[in-house]
C-alpha cells in the first residue's frame, strides 16, 4: 500500500512552487499588502490557465475533478510562498458547497463558471464555526437579515455562498440589493476577510434537495483543512529562512549556526512541523476515502498546526534576533499569516471542543 503522495500529486506540487516562486515574489507580497490589487489579479487569472480555479470542479462540469488532497498541496505552496491570492474559498469551499446542496441546475448553473473564471465565490460560513456574539444571518420571507464576520477570500468575489442560522446555503450577488461588504483589517494583510451585512437581501437558496447542514459541515470541515496545509507550508519556509539566515549570520567570528541553542531551536521546529505533514495529508484523504472521519481529522489537524505553527513563527523570528522583526527580512508576513490561521473558522480551543464532541468525550452545546 502507497502512503506518500503520487507522482503526479509531486508533479502538481512542484509545479506550482515554481510557477510562484516568481508570481509571489516578496516584492509582489509587498504590493499587495500595500493595498495595490494588481498582483492578485494576474495570479487569479493563472489559477484558470493552470487548471487550478476548477481543481476540485467534476470533470462533467469543465473542472479537473480531483480530491481534496490534491487541492491541499497546492495551498500548501500559496502558504509557502504566501501568496496574496483567494484560492480556497472559490476553489474548494464554493465546489463543495454545490457539489453537496446544489440542485443539478445550480451545479450546472455554477460549476463551470467557476472553471472558467466567470465567477469567483466569497465564503461566509465563520458563525457555523465559530459563533459569535450580535453576528449570524437568518433567513425570512423578505431576505436574508444580519451580519456574517470574516467572510473568506472577498476581495475580488463577484458572489458569496452564507450560511444561516438554520443551517441553509445561500447564492448572493456582490450586487445584491440590502448586501454591504466591509473589507475587516486583520494583521494579515495578503488576504482579504470581511464583514457581511445584509438588510431583506434576497438570495438563491442552495435546494439539492441534501441535507443542507452536512454540506456545511464539509465546508468547514475542508476550509479547516485547507487552512492547516497553509500553515505546513508558511511554516515550513519560516524554517528554511531561519535556518539560511543561522548559517549566514556571524557573531563572536563564527556563523550563529554553529552555537548549540541556535542548533536546537532550528531542529525543535523541524521536529515538531514534519510530523503534522502527514497529519494533513491524511485529514485531506479522508474527505474521499473516509469521509465519516473527515471532520474529526480535520479539526485535529487545524488546531495542532495552529500550535506548531505559532511556536515555529516564533521561534523562527528569534533565530532572526531583531532582523526578524525588521521589514526587510519580510518574515512578518509568515509570521502573520500563521497568526490570521490559528483564529479563521475557529481556534485550537474551538476545533478541540469539536473533536471532543465528535469522538463523544463532550456534550454538545459545552
Amino acid at each position: 500500500m502507497e502512503f506518500g503522495l503520487s507522482e503526479d500529486q509531486r508533479l502538481l506540487q512542484d509545479q506550482v512552487g515554481k510557477f510562484l516562486e516568481g508570481a509571489s515574489a516578496l516584492d509582489d507580497v509587498r504590493q499587495v499588502a500595500d493595498g495595490d490589487a494588481g498582483a492578485t489579479e494576474a495570479l487569479n487569472s493563472a489559477w484558470v490557465e493552470m487548471g487550478l480555479a476548477g481543481i476540485m470542479v467534476p470533470v462533467a462540469h469543465g473542472g479537473s475533478g480531483l480530491a481534496l488532497l490534491d487541492a491541499a498541496l497546492v495551498q500548501e505552496m500559496l502558504g509557502y510562498h504566501v501568496t496574496p491570492a483567494g484560492f480556497m474559498a472559490n476553489a474548494a469551499l464554493a465546489v463543495t458547497a454545490l457539489v453537496e446542496a446544489g440542485s443539478t441546475a445550480q451545479q450546472a448553473d455554477w460549476l463551470a463558471q467557476i472553471a472558467t473564471g466567470d465567477v469567483r465565490f466569497g465564503i461566509a460560513i465563520s458563525e457555523a464555526a465559530a459563533a459569535r456574539e450580535k453576528a449570524g444571518v437568518a433567513s425570512g420571507a423578505s431576505g436574508l437579515q444580519g451580519k456574517a464576520l470574516f467572510a473568506l477570500d472577498t476581495g475580488e468575489a463577484t458572489h458569496f455562498i452564507v450560511a444561516d442560522r438554520d443551517c441553509g446555503l445561500h447564492v448572493v450577488p456582490r450586487d445584491a440589493d440590502g448586501l454591504t461588504v466591509n473589507r475587516l483589517t486583520t494583521i494579515d494583510r495578503t488576504r482579504t476577510v470581511a464583514e457581511l451585512t445584509f438588510d431583506n437581501v434576497r438570495a438563491d437558496a442552495l435546494n439539492g434537495g441534501n441535507d443542507a447542514s452536512a454540506a456545511i459541515t464539509a465546508m468547514i470541515a475542508t476550509g479547516r483543512t485547507l487552512i492547516a496545509a497553509d500553515s505546513l507550508g508558511a511554516g515550513q519556509h519560516m524554517i528554511e529562512k531561519a535556518v539560511a539566515y543561522a548559517m549566514e549570520r556571524q557573531q563572536f567570528g563564527r556563523t550563529i549556526g554553529s552555537f548549540q541553542a541556535v542548533k536546537h531551536m532550528c531542529a525543535e521546529m523541524a521536529a515538531r512541523l514534519e510530523p503534522c505533514r502527514s497529519l494533513v495529508w491524511y485529514a485531506a484523504h479522508t474527505a474521499d476515502a473516509e469521509p465519516d472521519e473527515f471532520p474529526l481529522m480535520a479539526a485535529l489537524a487545524k488546531s495542532h498546526l495552529a500550535e506548531v505553527g505559532t511556536f515555529v513563527a516564533r521561534t523562527a523570528t528569534e533565530v532572526h534576533g531583531g532582523m526578524g522583526f525588521t521589514d526587510l527580512m519580510g518574515l512578518h508576513y509568515w509570521f502573520k499569516r500563521i497568526g490570521l490561521n490559528r483564529q479563521l473558522l475557529g481556534g485550537p480551543e474551538v476545533t478541540r471542543a469539536d473533536a471532543a464532541r465528535l469522538q463523544g468525550f463532550a456534550r454538545s452545546g459545552i
